[in-house]
């Protein structure tokens, strides 16, 4: 089954994958086990570490071989200067990064469970960091429209809605697909969903939003309720994908790896997505794609943090080759 979009051919002066979206710092606590309430346990291990879902897509994109773009808001604060500097350092283009005086950058704690990989996510986002509304030309004062189309494909998530909505419409009239990322409903979501080429929903999305528990019923209900989108697909962490694409449904397994630490996993199977159809050309398999997408999500979990373990191109093909 072919993915039934084409990506732009390579052009001078672009960038393969730019995303909109999320960043943060990350304050990574790793516990024996998750403690019970009205306890008090140990760390293990303690981190201060980048992360965010677009940031990290963008970041992986990269280490996979790719030209990347992010584009988001951070404060001038130590968490913003780690953000941009973790990007930078990765090969990730940051020009259209705004740093925004006064502002703290969003600050996640991440409770770590030693004894399954499994993590919980404590966050604070300010307000300050939404992009500003669009103004009367809808284009908005601040939101780099331009940045984004430079691109061959463009990645949103749905951390600021109205901002991704304006570069879906956009992208829509460049010729650019556009895949979103999303994991909580929420108010813009659903304009959102039903304006781009690709959705890729965490598992709780898809049940919330479709109110079916039987995981084929979601996933087509979903992509029932965004019929404009060529690819719907739902990720159930180590039980694999479940994907539909003009009116067929593919299931995908998750690769079995070491487990660490679990946070990131969703985010790296976006960038591997992207990853996979660039690669696979004007002809990419959907089977392969995702494949390369699950792939590349379980090797992520060999480290702490949301890119403690980004996997190389080189590291993803090996393990689909083994496998």
């Amino acid at each position: 089954m072919r993915i039934p979009l084409n990506v732009p051919l390579p052009t001078d002066g672009i960038v393969d994958v730019a995303g909109l979206g999320e960043n943060s710092l990350d304050l990574v606590a790793t516990l024996e086990a998750f403690p019970d309430p009205d306890t008090k346990v140990p760390m293990r291990a303690f981190a201060q570490l980048p992360g965010g879902q677009v940031a990290t897509a963008m970041a992986a994109t990269a280490r996979l071989g790719w030209r990347s773009r992010y584009v988001g808001r951070v404060g001038d604060d130590d968490g913003g200067r780690l953000v941009c500097d973790s990007l930078n350092s990765g090969g990730v283009d940051t020009a259209a990064v705004a740093v925004l005086p006064g502002v703290a950058t969003r600050l996640s704690m991440l409770l770590v469970d030693r004894s399954n990989g499994t993590r919980t996510v404590i966050w604070h986002r300010d307000p300050a960091l939404t992009w500003p509304p669009a103004d009367a030309t809808g284009a908005g004062p601040s939101l780099p429209l331009q940045a984004m189309l430079a691109a061959r494909v463009i990645l949103l998530d749905a951390t600021d809605p109205e901002a991704s909505l304006r570069v879906a419409c956009s992208a829509r009239t460049a010729g650019v697909p556009v895949v979103a990322d999303v994991d909580t409903p929420g108010e813009g979501v659903d304009t959102l969903l039903a304006s781009v080429d690709v959705v890729i929903a965490a598992a709780a999305f898809a049940a919330t939003v479709t109110g079916r528990t039987d995981r084929g019923a979601a996933v087509a209900a979903l992509a029932a309720r965004y019929p404009q989108a060529a690819v719907v697909c739902v990720t159930y962490g180590e039980e694999g994908s479940l994907t539909r694409c003009g009116g067929e449904e593919l299931f995908t397994p998750a690769f079995r790896v070491p487990c660490i630490d679990s946070t990131g996993a969703g985010d790296v199977f976006r960038a591997g997505f992207l990853a996979g159809w660039l690669g696979g050309g004007p002809g990419a398999e959907l089977g392969e794609t995702l494949r390369y997408a699950s792939a590349a999500a379980a090797l992520n979990c060999r480290g702490l943090g949301a890119r403690g373990a980004l996997p190389t191109r080189g590291e993803v093909d090996d393990l689909l080759h083994s496998s």
